[in-house]
């Protein structure tokens, strides 16, 4: 398996961060559409994109620095050691 060097992980950071903002903005701008029927303006937009950029960071910081395969492995285990006693 190949390594990172600090160049590409970086470059993969900001790719999914992008990718991020601009999934939540979407998501953001449906979900305004549809529960207040208001129409969207580019002022909406602006907000919009200013309330996705920290979740987006967010999500970056929990999703490189948190392997979640680990706790679901440590969680299926704790259960079935626990059902065989």
């Amino acid at each position: 398996m190949k390594s990172f060097d600090s160049a590409e992980k970086i470059e993969v950071t900001l790719e999914f961060l992008i990718f991020g903002i601009v999934i939540g903005v979407i998501e953001d701008i449906v979900a305004v559409k549809v529960t207040t029927g208001a129409s969207i303006t580019w002022e909406t937009v602006g907000i919009i994109v200013l309330i996705a950029i920290p979740f987006a960071v967010l999500g970056e910081i929990f999703a490189d620095n948190i392997d979640f395969a680990k706790y679901i492995r440590r969680f299926q285990s704790g259960r079935t050691n626990g059902l065989e006693k």
